[in-house]
């Protein structure tokens, strides 16, 4: 019931609108009661021994309109007016009640996924790193569709079933109290078989949302990799993986279609052997003149409210079992804290001076630390350089600056302020990220540039787009910026991205800049132009770079080689070559490249 208790959390706060919709929907089911016995009355009007109101449970103020009238045609005609009546009275009652179901399930929706959203917005580094977008969408989706809809529906039915069942079994016993109990004689039996169809429901629709999630993350996987598949002749190796995660979905689907099946069908032999039943009871009764022909039509038709309402149980009880798996999934996401649960509270001025202090760090599930003993210092408008083999940690130290990850020992300041109490939107508000690969959004190119900054001008984003090298490159599209880019920018070059994402960091201006390899898709002119035009127009950032390009680093007032998680060495570029260290092995590789770039400053000059 843990799923159950985390709707009812969720849904609480539109109780008047479910209490509302519950008492219309039961208001329903007892007006739906009389009509039964307006067909009892008209009946009764036409026996040939004509004594037809006295045992008619309809409202004293109806029956005495139908006995106003002398004639038995005018009785009729004025009870079939007054079933129209009541089921206009009915219809508008349904429309209220539907509306008011949609939107109850309306509110839920966006209430659920708003809140679902921003809590995935604030959830650690860590989180996003293990967890599947796929099923996270489908989280965000599918699921929260299934808790609404139960909400708004599946237990107002459930609720309406038990109101049904009372209401008519009420109705039948002011009838024939033996009749009554002959009709509700299949009700334990359908409760009992309900329950264990639940029982089987969840764990069986348990298995079909794990399965559709393999399946959807597959899917969303295949989309934004199309161009990598196919570079790769991989189709068919995908379109296995596929087929198989598929035909998984498939194969749960069919043992739960195969077990409802058999659950619909003994439902259905339950209720034409009530009907069987009761009919002949009704009839053994009707011989015995303790019933009479119209109350036996009657009972027949209030049936339906007992009958039919416990064989629609099984379907709500279904729903039980999907929403309470989709609540749970719900919930393990919303259970899990936000890095926000950490925080800081200062709010402090930022100019770019910032002292690594011993610092270590190491993943969780890792006992191997990444960081050890880390320790150096940057002054505010100072560039600094982070070589070193993959793996090394230089992006770690990024991540542990903007506090994306949190050190497990040492401090980290920034202007003599532990980062650690500092509000972390506050921190990262002043600290411009460009990552190797950015995401750009399906956007124009404007916006793109554009979005991290409200009510910027166009000369801004000109101004920003020459600085990142990439203004000449837009004017040869076909709509300049107004050019739409593909999913992830799918539509521009490697390198055309970059000098967007690294356009789009500077229409806003901090004080700390980093550059997480985010160069390397240049060619050296274009990597030395952006660099100095950054050096030019940010003077008092402090600028860091993570490279493997030995000429992007040489011009560093700082380079910082790490291996294996600590600094091997540091110091600027010709300190560096002095020494037989990594960097001046990685310079001897790389020093033929220097001509090329001392060409390039001369150009550039």
């Amino acid at each position: 019931m843990k799923g159950i208790k985390r709707i009812v959390g969720w849904a609480k706060q539109y109780t008047f609108l479910f209490v509302f919709i519950v008492l219309i929907s039961v208001l329903l089911q007892w007006l739906y009661s009389y009509l039964p016995l307006h067909v009892n009355y008209a009946l009764a009007v036409i026996e040939p021994e004509g004594e037809y109101s006295k045992d008619v449970n309809l409202p004293s103020f109806i029956i005495s309109w139908f006995e106003s009238q002398n004639e038995v045609l005018k009785i009729v005609l004025i009870v079939g007016i007054s079933m129209i009546l009541l089921q206009a009275v009915r219809s508008v009652l349904r429309f209220l009640c539907n509306y008011s179901q949609k939107k109850l399930a309306e509110l839920i929706r966006y209430k659920l996924k708003v809140k679902l959203y921003d809590h995935i917005e604030d959830l650690p580094f860590s989180f996003h790193q293990n967890h599947d977008v796929g099923d996270l969408i489908q989280r965000s989706t599918s699921d929260v569709d299934q808790v609404s809809d139960f909400v708004a529906n599946q237990i107002i039915a459930f609720i309406n079933v038990f109101a049904t069942v009372f209401i008519g079994a009420i109705q039948v016993a002011m009838i024939n109290v033996e009749l009554m109990w002959v009709s509700i004689a299949v009700v334990p039996i359908t409760a009992i078989s309900s329950i264990i169809y639940f029982r089987y429901c969840n764990k069986q629709f348990s298995k079909i949302d794990k399965a559709e999630s393999k399946m959807t993350t597959a899917i969303q996987e295949n989309v934004n990799a199309a161009r990598v598949v196919r570079a790769f002749s991989n189709e068919k190796y995908e379109f296995d993986k596929m087929d198989v995660l598929a035909n998984s979905y498939r194969d749960e689907n069919v043992k739960f279609n195969n077990v409802m099946a058999i659950y619909w069908a003994l439902q259905d032999v339950m209720v034409f052997v009530q009907f069987a039943v009761t009919m002949a009871v009704s009839i053994s009764l009707a011989k015995k003149g303790l019933v009479t022909v119209a109350e036996v039509s009657a009972v027949i038709l209030l049936l339906n409210m007992l009958v039919f309402p416990m064989r629609g149980l099984g379907r709500i009880i279904s729903s039980f079992g999907k929403a309470s798996v989709a609540a749970n999934r719900i919930g393990e996401v919303l259970d899990t804290e936000t890095e926000y649960k950490i925080n800081g509270n200062l709010t402090p001025q930022i100019k770019g001076n910032i002292e690594f202090n011993n610092v270590s760090f190491k993943f969780k599930d890792d006992d191997r630390h990444l960081l050890n003993g880390i320790s150096f210092k940057i002054k505010a408008g100072q560039t600094i350089a982070l070589v070193g083999k993959t793996g090394s940690g230089k992006s770690t130290i990024c991540n542990l600056l903007a506090r994306f990850l949190e050190i497990d020992s040492g401090s980290i300041t920034i202007d003599g302020v532990d980062i650690r109490d500092i509000d972390k939107k506050h921190l990262r508000s002043n600290i411009r990220y460009v990552v190797q690969d950015p995401f750009l959004f399906s956007k124009t190119l404007y916006e793109n540039i554009a979005i991290s900054k409200k009510n910027i001008t166009e000369n801004e984003v000109i101004s920003a787009a020459k600085t990142a090298a990439i203004h000449d490159d837009v004017l040869k599209f076909k709509q300049g910026y107004e050019t739409i880019v593909g999913e992830k920018g799918t539509t521009l070059s490697g390198g055309q991205k970059q000098r967007v994402a690294i356009a789009r960091m500077l229409v806003d201006e901090s004080p700390v800049i980093i550059f997480d390899d985010s160069l390397s898709a240049l060619d050296t002119k274009t990597d030395v132009l952006i660099r100095k035009a950054l050096k030019l127009k940010s003077s008092e950032q402090t600028m860091i770079i993570i490279t493997h390009r030995i000429t992007t680093a040489k011009e560093a007032d700082l380079i910082l080689v790490l291996d294996d998680g600590i600094i091997k060495e540091m110091g600027t570029h010709d300190e560096l070559v002095k020494n037989d260290g990594l960097y001046s092995k990685l310079w001897g590789i790389q020093g033929e490249l220097e001509n090329e770039y001392m060409n390039v400053l001369k150009d550039g000059e």
